[in-house]
């Protein structure tokens, strides 16, 4: 990352202690990026930049007043045409040879750190994240690019040479190689457009499939800043694409086209789970990489830190505003301990600083959309007839946040029948309720569809109870920095169990690139 100070490297985990210079190098970013607000922007199909008349006015959730720019609105016509063209890619793409793929994606990455903090200026105030949380989205779709071509570099391109048969008289070479699959569809969500969009994309790019990409319509600013960092490498025409729309047109219409080969989806579980059933049907079942949803427990038992706890659910509670599918939403807490540790979080929730998340006094900023605000109500609602609010519970409309959709970090209660305890939803709440024992909290936290991430704090004979026994493709024991959220590529790989993924592979670990592959087993007899 550009910083002044070498010894500083941005990860989820370091970003609570950055060195000034880097909030001086925002600074400057968010006033470039801000005078530059309100223009339009083209979809990218076929190396050229297509409008189609039609427009998404895109508003910023910090303030609806605040224009962020207008974007062309496709349609299933331009799909079309994006699917076509990366089609026609296809070949030459994959025919090229993966030393100069490799040497491509890492022009991509370099352009991507090179803009980090325009880049991150962007997403700021299309997302509503805070500025070091965009910084890292941003920083980390750098890093998956990198670790993919790193990936690939260490595999030898997929291409192994096998024993010969062992035939008297004969030569009978084997050898398997992993070939692409073709085009490639991405579909990412509002809340990581950039690395959910660019993290997958450098593995299919890489691995020598074409990529046609859509984000959601909340974040297009995202994905087309994402398609000029592509294009500003030299990625030949067709490569990859970009389309920009409704789910129900534009997503409809790219998971459908027959000529996507494989996709990567990230999103709820209703949705990736109706598209594995779609894209496992037919005469030619296709690969869907889903990523979905997470209803994420941390269990906390009489023996643990309690101030390193509180830290910890805190953050991974909160962080963007719960939006996070690793968000920390569910609490299991031994009893004896229970009142002490709801009296820190409360008082943690309650000093949160909400507002602007552009500037650096605020930690938490809004939701994404009036969409969001009215679950969030209905939630409160609910618990307000049949639970306890300990902490929010409320809008916030003070002053200038009565422009955004900023509502108030939640820590609630409830008893474990309610469905506070079953639902994701990508909201700044957190339920919290005393158990008897690890043995029941791990029932609880284990008593779920999703399986994505968990956290423990307890003691040293009490953690390997708790990693054989949890049910989540991602742990973390003892950790101030996030409870249940956190993960970098090539320090945690990041991936689902149960209704939380489809493949049992984690993003940024050492066999997510596979699955953009299929092998190919050759014997040549001589």
């Amino acid at each position: 990352m550009n910083d002044t100070t070498p010894a500083f490297r941005l990860t989820y985990a370091t970003m609570f202690d950055p060195p000034a210079s880097l909030h001086a190098q925002f600074d400057a970013a968010l006033a470039r990026v801000k005078a530059r607000l309100g223009a339009d922007h083209a979809m990218h199909v076929a190396g050229r930049d297509r409008t189609t008349g039609r427009w998404i006015d895109l508003h910023s959730p910090i303030d609806q007043r605040l224009l962020l720019g207008r974007f062309a609105r496709g349609s299933a016509a331009d799909v079309h045409d994006a699917v076509a063209a990366a089609q026609a890619a296809a070949p030459g793409w994959a025919a090229t040879p993966w030393r100069e793929r490799v040497a491509l994606l890492r022009r991509v990455a370099a352009v991507i750190e090179e803009r980090v903090f325009d880049f991150s200026a962007a997403v700021a105030l299309e997302v509503g994240k805070n500025r070091m949380e965009a910084l890292g989205e941003v920083q980390e779709t750098a890093d998956l690019i990198a670790w993919y071509c790193d990936r690939l570099e260490e595999a030898g391109g997929f291409d192994r040479v096998l024993p010969d048969d062992p035939l008297a008289g004969w030569r009978s070479h084997n050898r398997t190689v992993l070939k692409p699959y073709g085009v490639w569809a991405v579909i990412a969500p509002f809340n990581f457009p950039v690395a959910l969009a660019g993290g997958p994309l450098g593995a299919a790019l890489v691995a020598g499939n074409t990529a046609v990409f859509k984000v959601a319509s909340d974040t297009v600013w995202s994905g087309r800043l994402l398609m000029d960092c592509f294009a500003a490498a030299g990625l030949p025409p067709g490569v990859v694409n970009l389309v920009q729309g409704a789910g129900a047109e534009v997503g409809e219409a790219l998971a459908g086209d027959p000529r996507v080969a494989g996709a990567t989806f990230t999103g709820s579980a209703e949705v990736g789970l109706a598209l594995l059933r779609r894209f496992a049907a037919g005469a030619r079942p296709r690969p869907l990489i889903a990523e979905m949803g997470g209803k994420n427990a941390a269990i906390v038992t009489r023996r643990a830190d309690l101030e390193r706890a509180a830290t910890g659910i805190v953050r991974s509670a909160f962080g963007l505003s719960g939006q996070k599918c690793s968000a920390c939403s569910r609490v299991y807490v031994e009893r004896a301990a229970a009142d002490e540790l709801l009296q820190r979080l409360v008082a943690r929730t309650e000093a949160l600083a909400v507002g602007d998340p552009t500037d650096a006094a605020h930690w938490m900023g809004p939701v994404i959309n009036a969409r969001a605000v009215a679950r969030y109500a209905q939630a409160v609602a609910e618990l307000r007839d049949g639970g306890v609010v300990h902490a929010g519970g409320r809008r916030l409309e003070a002053g200038a946040l009565a422009h955004g959709h900023f509502v108030a970090p939640t820590v609630a209660g409830a008893g474990f029948d309610h469905r506070l305890w079953r639902d994701e939803l990508f909201l700044p709440l957190v339920m919290v309720g005393a158990v008897a024992s690890l043995d029941e909290a791990i029932t609880r936290a284990n008593d779920s569809d999703y399986g994505l991430t968990a956290g423990f704090y307890g003691g040293a004979d009490e953690i390997p109870v708790f990693l054989d026994r949890i049910e989540a493709g991602v742990t973390y024991v003892n950790r101030p920095q996030g409870a249940t959220t956190g993960a970098w590529p090539g320090y945690q790989p990041f991936g689902g169990w149960k209704a939380s993924g489809s493949t049992g592979k984690a993003i940024g670990s050492y066999w997510y690139l596979p699955q953009y592959l299929r092998e190919q087993s050759q014997t040549v007899v001589e």
